[in-house]
């Protein structure tokens, strides 16, 4: 069977990246999944300030893999990369040129083979009270929840079309990115988990914005109908870190459908480790 690893919400510690890559090299992994979160959450506040920052792909993430690329050979993993909502979209394009070297595949919508299976890759999540806006969609509509800043407010690294922001939606893009396809192999790496799981529960209870209660689940509407509707093999979710401790559980199912999380709240390195051919087995470590 093919072992995979599934990581989330890394943060730019580079202690959990050094955990990450030390497994690797223990247990030689067919793929690793990379959930989104890859970079330290003041990286955006140097951004906006124009600060001297450090350039943690070109410093970091290039340096430390392509190490490993060259240690392993032909038994090195293929590792499948999406950004998260801390993530600043000016990165981008230096993780588009490493994937062009070959060093790892950015999966951010589109539809990637791996063996038997296909993976799907999608990092917007609904609006968040956040001000970095660059992966940030409405949901099903243009609805906003209290508290929550819209897409077309806040700060964008990298400039969209206002059109495009103000009528786009997840549910949109996941029908596109998805079209016709089988999903019966499909295994999808999305940055928000589903609305009203046991992944996307925040630590929200009794607050309240303008005397309006806030929803303590804050994942996305239209992933959880896109799972339920058409029933991927396996999905992994990251950007809710404290749900597990809250829930107790790190991973779901919604019909047929597999759902993992790899967000955590503690200072260790989660790891969720699975085989496409046994979803049902899958474990998670906390390193």
């Amino acid at each position: 069977m093919s072992l995979c690893y599934f990581c989330s919400d890394l943060h730019g510690r580079e202690d959990r990246y050094e955990k990450l890559l030390a497994a690797i090299r223990r247990e030689h992994p067919a793929a690793v999944f990379l959930g989104g979160d890859l970079f330290s959450a003041g990286l955006m506040k140097a951004l906006r300030a124009g600060a001297a920052h450090q350039d943690f792909t070109a410093d970091f993430l290039v340096p430390k893999f392509g190490a490993l690329r060259d240690e392993l050979g032909g038994v090195f993993p293929q590792i499948f990369v999406i950004l998260g909502n801390d993530d600043p979209r000016s990165e981008e394009a230096e993780i588009l040129e490493a994937a062009t070297a070959g060093l790892w595949v950015y999966a951010h919508f589109k539809r990637v083979p791996f063996g038997d299976y296909a993976v799907y890759g999608y990092s917007y999540v609904p609006p968040t009270p956040f001000t970095l806006k660059d992966w940030e969609r409405y949901d099903v509509s243009r609805y906003v929840g209290p508290g929550g800043v819209s897409p077309e407010e806040g700060w964008r690294s990298v400039a969209e079309e206002p059109e495009t922001t103000r009528y786009s939606t997840i549910q949109k893009d996941l029908d596109a990115l998805a079209g016709d396809d089988d999903l019966s192999k499909a295994i999808f790496l999305f940055h928000t988990p589903p609305y009203k799981t046991r992944l996307d529960r925040a630590a929200l209870d009794g607050m309240k914005f303008d005397e309006v209660p806030l929803d303590v689940h804050v994942g996305s509407i239209a992933v959880g109908r896109f799972i339920e509707g058409r029933q991927p093999l396996i999905t992994l979710h990251g950007h809710v870190h404290e749900s597990a401790r809250l829930t107790g559980a790190w991973r779901d199912r919604l019909g047929r459908t597999s759902l993992y999380s790899a967000a955590h709240d503690g200072p260790e390195l989660a790891l969720v480790r699975f085989h496409p051919e046994k979803p049902e087995r899958a474990t998670r470590i906390l390193l």
